[in-house]
């Protein structure tokens, strides 16, 4: 499952525009790349979606096969959207991701060695469960997904910290590229990193100007006279300087 219901309300002005797991990293949509990333391991794939839901529903067509389970009234958490989705899971384990992280490195070393019967998380750089530490990627077995409820609700607080306190939470360190990409620096670096430092640029974009540590949506136009450095430049012409 990819968690991509949220707000991105860290990410605005860019969210204006699009949702944010529809941000793209070079050409492909953060989204595009956690689908991806999933692909090899798992039998199915699902989406949760809420806010952008038009334009998630619209992209997600190209996707043929993906479960798209829509949360209208309200979004309900990492945790209650894994709760609405049981039905679906049916007595499956299921591994999830984050629309909003971006990394190139492969997700095989969170089921590499699994039992199965314990809730595993891949930490970025960390040893040990705590509010603070980035989770890269989960995988929950049948039994814990199916506590769930369909409600707001984190997995944090009603999942990961009580299978950790009954010693049934198993942690595997990822010392691996990982962006969360909340905020427009954040986004940025992570398209700095997947082009080595060269400006990220968008199929059909037209840059006549200057780009430097930039990224270019696609579709987007820089002028001749344009010097645009360590910024956004989304479709619409919005530009968002990173200082």
């Amino acid at each position: 499952m990819v968690l991509a219901a949220g707000a991105g309300t860290r990410l605005a002005p860019l969210t204006i525009e699009r949702p944010k797991a529809l941000c793209p990293v070079g050409d492909d949509a953060l989204l595009d790349l956690a689908l991806a990333r999933l692909e090899p391991l798992v039998g199915a794939l699902a989406v949760n979606v809420h806010h952008g839901r038009a334009a998630m529903e619209r992209h997600l067509v190209a996707h043929e096969g993906v479960h798209v389970s829509v949360e209208a009234e309200r979004a309900l958490g990492t945790a209650g959207a894994i709760g609405r989705l049981r039905p679906w899971i049916a007595g499956r384990s299921v591994a999830v991701v984050n629309a909003d992280a971006w990394s190139p490195d492969p997700l095989e070393p969170l089921l590499a060695g699994w039992d199965g019967e314990r809730v595993r998380l891949l930490l970025v750089g960390a040893d040990e469960l705590a509010p603070t530490v980035r989770v890269a990627a989960c995988v929950l077995p049948w039994a814990a997904a199916a506590r769930l409820a369909a409600e707001p609700s984190g997995l944090y607080e009603v999942c990961w910290r009580p299978w950790a306190d009954r010693g049934a939470l198993d942690v595997v360190r990822h010392d691996a590229t990982f962006v969360d990409c909340g905020t427009p620096a954040d986004y940025l670096a992570a398209n700095l990193l997947a082009t080595g430092g060269r400006s990220a640029v968008g199929a059909g974009a037209v840059v006549a100007g200057t780009t430097r540590r930039s990224v270019v949506w696609p579709g987007a136009t820089v002028a001749a006279a344009e010097v645009l450095e360590d910024a956004i430049r989304t479709t619409a012409g919005r530009t968002v300087l990173v200082r």
